[in-house]
């Protein structure tokens, strides 16, 4: 069982893929921090560059706690200490600078905003949590999936809320190739479709928060059943990952305009398009299998002649 998520490692990676933004990392652990470090963890979230500014002294102060606890926050990401700390928050703030050219469009959306800056920022922050999704995600844990699912008798897909369309949109894209597979929303539907399943199945649950009820009680049945288990979500140490065998992740933030799952959903959807390519590409007759729905939906186009009219 494999449970990795973004809180390993800090550099680059072997393949070359950009090192995972601190900030990214932090906002994934922070729900599973104790409360002292929680609000240090609040801090580099919010100003990272002010913390990158601070003496260890400083940022105790303003967090309420102890230069102790900031060390305990550092080593709980992954740091040795808060010299590493604040030298990684500056580079990287450098960067973001370079990449933005000194715009301040990563902020969060205010009433005040123009239309103009809330396309900008929308924009922004949607490309952002597709790129750091990307960048995050284990390879080796996406491998698995992949065969995991391409081998599998039959896939259910959960999901409510906004998770529901991502699992709709995974269920349709294997469909079109070929594939057995099943989205439930209804609680109740989602425990009876776990109580079948069979140890040559797969289950997945799709859960930004990561403490949908839910879904976790789902994913625990199939769990259970001897299905192999897959959770999708932003948060690597929430509940979910205890009722999952393989967790991938999401890097994405939701804003006070944004609660309703935009940049969650764009990230869990890159998730969901890597996985299926990677169970398209071991799909035997996979181009037949696209052909055949193709052409079953383009009676239902309006034809070119009817467009002129």
């Amino acid at each position: 069982m494999r449970k990795v998520g973004p809180e390993t490692g800090l550099g680059a990676d072997a393949t070359g893929a950009s090192p995972l933004s601190t900030v990214v990392r932090v906002r994934s652990l922070l729900p599973s921090l104790p409360p002292a470090e929680a609000r240090v963890a609040q801090r580099v979230i919010d100003d990272p560059e002010a913390v990158a500014s601070s003496t260890i002294t400083e940022l105790a102060q303003a967090c309420g706690t102890s230069e102790t606890t900031v060390i305990r926050f550092c080593r709980a990401i992954g740091f040795s200490g808060y010299p590493e700390l604040r030298l990684t928050l500056a580079t990287e703030a450098g960067r973001a600078q370079g990449v933005t050219g000194g715009r301040v469009v990563g902020s969060d959306i205010s009433a005040d905003d123009t239309l103009e800056q809330i396309v900008e920022k929308i924009a922004f922050a949607d490309a952002r949590a597709v790129e750091e999704t990307a960048n995050q995600l284990d390879i080796q844990v996406l491998g698995e999936v992949v065969t995991a699912i391409a081998e599998a008798r039959r896939v259910d897909i959960y999901g409510v809320g906004a998770s529901a369309f991502v699992a709709s949109d995974f269920q349709q894209k294997m469909h079109r190739i070929g594939r057995t597979s099943y989205a439930w929303s209804d609680a109740h539907i989602m425990l009876t479709s776990a109580a079948v399943l069979e140890p040559s199945d797969v289950a997945v649950g799709i859960s930004h928060t990561g403490s949908t009820v839910e879904t976790i009680d789902a994913l625990s049945v199939a769990k259970r059943r001897g299905a192999t288990t897959v959770a999708l979500t932003n948060f690597p140490r929430s509940p979910i990952a205890d009722a999952a065998d393989l967790v991938l992740t999401t890097a994405a933030r939701e804003t006070t305009f944004r609660s309703g799952a935009t940049a969650s959903r764009l990230a869990q959807l890159t998730v969901i398009d890597c996985v299926f390519v990677g169970v398209a590409q071991r799909t035997t007759e996979i181009s037949e299998h696209l052909a055949a729905t193709l052409e079953a939906v383009r009676v239902r186009r309006v034809r070119p002649e009817r467009r002129r009219r």
